[in-house]
């Protein structure tokens, strides 16, 4: 196996201006750095995550309990083999022919900001137009009865992450030479998920093909992931080779998402990655905050990405939609 990649260390509560050009250069070359834990406070963060893991030590008919009440539902309880990630790098809607993920998982949406962001009405520039679709991000997350804690640890850990975020996108505007409050207009109804993903042990025959995650890339703003050690994060290299991603105790991975990619006119990369099985006889668990811009952020080259001369690389759109169309593609 290749030698593992081992990522530049950002710290958003440090002082900034040292770390533009760190920054800048993790996110040229491969899309991903670490931050870390340090950054939530280890309260907010264990307890949310021993909740996650004493949810998947339940039985199956009680995690189902919080299962998707509907096809498409976006939060709540996704069974083993439910998913398959690489279908959401397909062109065409609809095509799940991606094998299906080795993985479960529990995801909740942005009402875990409940009065912090009020999400109870539409952004003016939406009335009348789209509503039904942003009524469906916001669709209420589904809460467990076991453990009793997991709602409020969750709530909590949403509100940590979606802090941390907003100090990174801070320090993304410097590094692109633009004002520091410049995606605040932008992120501050955002419509982030946070997501707990159990790969149980692979103790017996799997799918041709099958992997804990498929291959793909994030689609919102940017993930901050947390890990527990056991290996299996790869990302591509551009000539499609992968590399897996070094452990570094006590700190997250981020990395970055579509949406950043499109803002900088591919200056930054949104790295295709992967989970698999190379240590399959051992359980993983991963927690991600998915962030997100607004619904209606219009993502389109930025003022400092553009070249002269040449028109930019993506069309225009929507972060909403964006989302929503990524995300139904990837049900098995």
């Amino acid at each position: 196996m290749s030698v593992a990649a081992r990522l530049e260390l950002i710290d958003p509560t440090g002082n900034v201006d040292s770390q533009l050009d760190a920054l800048d250069r993790a996110c040229r070359s491969v899309g991903f750095f670490r931050i870390p834990h340090q950054v939530v406070e280890e309260a907010i963060r264990e307890r949310a995550w021993a909740d996650a893991a004493e949810f998947f030590a339940l039985p199956p008919d009680t995690k189902a309990e919080v299962g998707f009440p509907e096809v498409g539902y976006p939060y709540g309880y996704s069974p083993y083999a439910f998913e398959a990630l690489a279908a959401s790098t397909s062109d065409g809607l609809g095509d799940n022919t991606a094998v299906a993920d080795l993985k479960e998982s529990f995801s909740v949406g942005p009402d875990c900001l409940g009065s912090v962001i009020d999400l109870t009405e539409p952004n003016p520039i939406d009335a009348g137009s789209g509503n039904a679709d942003q009524a469906w991000l916001r669709s209420p997350s589904l809460w467990p009865d076991e453990p009793a804690s997991m709602r409020a640890s969750w709530t909590d850990a949403f509100r940590a992450f979606s802090d941390v975020a907003a100090q990174l996108l801070s320090m993304m505007a410097l590094a692109l030479d633009l004002p520091a409050d410049y995606f605040e207009t932008m992120i501050d109804r955002h419509s982030s998920a946070m997501r707990v993903n159990h790969y149980p042990a692979v103790t017996g025959p799997a799918p041709a093909g099958a992997l804990r995650a498929g291959p793909h890339s994030d689609y919102g703003t940017l993930t901050i992931l947390r890990t527990d050690g056991v290996p299996g994060l790869e990302v591509q290299r551009p000539d499609g080779s992968w590399i897996p991603v070094a452990d570094e105790p006590d700190t997250f991975v981020v990395n970055l998402g579509d949406s950043i990619a499109q803002w900088t006119n591919d200056r930054w990369r949104s790295t295709v990655h992967r989970v698999t099985p190379v240590d399959r006889e051992r359980a993983r668990m991963s927690m991600a905050f998915f962030h997100m811009a607004n619904w209606d952020a219009r993502i389109e080259c930025l003022p400092t990405c553009r070249v002269p001369g040449e028109e930019p690389s993506h069309e225009p759109v929507l972060a909403g939609p964006w989302l929503m169309s990524k995300f139904q593609r990837t049900v098995a």
